[in-house]
């Protein structure tokens, strides 16, 4: 008997609930909330200054009062770690993504600043650009990471240690390759005192910043059940 010939299929149309399916299956609903929650979170922390509360207690009064100290460095990179603590790697690194697309592409053409000194491609020029390149690589470690186990203060910690490595190698580096390559902009500060500035002098400050992060997310994760 002749074999019976192959049925042909018919090509497969577009669907779009399986281009939805798709898309969950990359990034779940959980996931692009935390990212969003993250962008909004490391926009308004960059202009928020980071500070320690000590409570004073007089020997000679009975008064109490609050005294503050300022870090001497924003709660931006507090933000960005946050993030990936709470929502996780990919969850951390979609939120910088967008965060670097609106400072660079899109908000500058309507006059809002995003970053410190303003937006725009010509962003690029400024030597703290690598740092806020190291966001995306910084907080997708911190969240693999924080979830690698339950929930630990210590984890936690070391997640943040690791992010905020991250985050400094980068900028490092782009200033070493922006420094050698001249593309940095003119009446820049010599390479040395660029790392001071935006390495050695906010190290002390951001570390006391992961301790509050670690808190945070060590809170938020407990009460939330994840």
């Amino acid at each position: 008997m002749p074999n019976p010939a192959p049925q042909s299929r018919a090509p497969e149309r577009y669907n779009g609930a399986s281009y939805r399916d798709g898309i969950e299956r990359v990034f779940s609903p959980l996931e692009l909330l935390w990212a969003l929650i993250g962008l909004v979170l490391t926009i308004g922390a960059t202009w928020l200054e980071a500070f320690v509360v000590f409570i004073d207690t007089p020997w000679t009064s009975d008064a109490v009062s609050l005294q503050l100290y300022s870090l001497k460095v924003s709660f931006q990179v507090g933000a960005v770690l946050l993030t990936a603590c709470l929502g996780g790697a990919r969850a951390g690194a979609m939120a910088q993504i967008a965060y670097l697309t609106l400072g660079l592409f899109l908000l500058p053409t309507v006059g809002l600043p995003v970053f410190t000194q303003g937006g725009g491609l010509d962003y690029v020029r400024e030597p703290s650009f690598g740092y806020l390149l190291g966001f995306i690589p910084g907080a997708w470690m911190c969240g693999r990471l924080a979830f690698q186990e339950s929930p630990k203060l210590e984890t936690l910690a070391y997640s943040c240690l690791w992010g905020l490595g991250i985050i400094h190698v980068c900028g490092l580096v782009y200033l070493v390759i922006a420094s050698l390559g001249g593309w940095l902009k003119a009446g820049i500060e010599p390479f040395w005192t660029l790392v001071l500035a935006y390495t050695v002098l906010p190290l002390p400050g951001q570390l006391i910043g992961i301790c509050a992060v670690a808190v945070m997310a060590f809170g938020t994760r407990r009460l939330l059940f994840y």
